[in-house]
């Protein structure tokens, strides 16, 4: 596990896979099948693995959080950034920075939240994480009434953001006057576009963001990690392809919940048992786990072609 990053040029070269957390049923952490899902990863180079949503740690014990630390850093290779997350509750955060305090994690992200929240007490949490912790933040903006870019502006300019993954769903990725406003505030080098393959090419081709995230890359790594050299390289055309391969399980995500969804396609596509589901999460029905393992099997075909 990389545990010192010198400048934001990572950002632009691995997609940053948002997986899910394998656990047992009796929802233990699985260190062998996470091992086995971020082999698969890294075989597919991808070289950021960032642990948030898709891994449901917003449910996660504090009582659990350091031996999740210590799985995360021995199932990965030495030139894997790994990024776990904490929050997205005050407590939970200041609690989560003593136990990241010299851990060796280079940073980690906050997760978001509206209620009960402002702009303002958001900025402290982080400031209070960075001086509990050590480290630096990964900025989670998945909805506009999260904080300003002007609050945004100052956490960057007292260099207490690492970077920021933006993840606010638009009808029109393109038209998006709150990234707009973001990205004359802050660089648009140190900002990855959060909702994986569907608005990564018109948020790096349009408004000159990183890289992006994603879940479904955790199914077809070489195939995303291709997508990001096309769209760098300005071969749209090409990286719309790929794009369109990922569109089935997108869907489904879109649709049905993208954790839930996710976790399950993992486990029936083969790549890694994800096991149980932690509360407050559960299974999904079994006629739709159908036409998950349709799609996900199909894009692990494609991945291998």
């Amino acid at each position: 596990m990389i545990n010192q990053i010198s400048d934001l040029s990572y950002l632009s070269k691995s997609v940053i896979a948002v997986p899910p957390l394998c656990r047992d049923v009796n929802l233990s952490i699985n260190v062998e099948e996470n091992g086995n899902l971020v082999s698969h990863l890294e075989s597919g180079g991808v070289r950021i693995l960032l642990y948030g949503g898709n891994a449901n740690l917003y449910n996660i014990a504090i009582s659990e959080y350091a031996e999740l630390l210590e799985v995360l850093e021995s199932i990965s290779g030495d030139e894997t950034l790994v990024i776990p997350s904490v929050g997205p509750f005050y407590g939970n955060i200041v609690d989560q920075a003593d136990i990241l305090k010299g851990s060796g994690f280079p940073m980690a992200m906050i997760l978001p939240t509206l209620f009960p929240a402002s702009s303002k007490g958001i900025a402290m949490a982080v400031r209070h994480f960075v001086e509990r912790s050590g480290i630096r933040v990964v900025l989670y903006i998945k909805d506009e009434a999260y904080i300003s870019p002007q609050v945004v502006s100052e956490l960057v300019k007292d260099d207490v953001i690492s970077w920021i993954k933006y993840a606010v769903v638009r009808e029109n990725a393109a038209e998006d006057d709150y990234l707009k406003e973001l990205i004359e505030y802050v660089d648009p080098a140190m900002i990855v576009s959060g909702i994986g393959e569907q608005p990564a090419i018109t948020h790096l081709n349009g408004f000159g963001l990183a890289g992006y995230t994603s879940g479904c890359v955790c199914i077809a790594p070489s195939k995303s990690m291709k997508m990001l050299q096309l769209i760098k390289s300005g071969d749209i055309e090409g990286a719309e392809m790929i794009r369109s391969e990922f569109t089935g399980l997108e869907d489904l995500r879109n649709e049905h919940g993208p954790i839930p969804v996710l976790h399950h396609a993992v486990s029936l596509s083969g790549v890694a048992s994800t096991g149980s589901h932690l509360p407050l999460l559960s299974d999904l029905d079994k006629a739709l786990l159908k036409e998950i393992d349709s799609e996900s099997t199909a894009l692990l075909d494609c991945d291998r072609l």
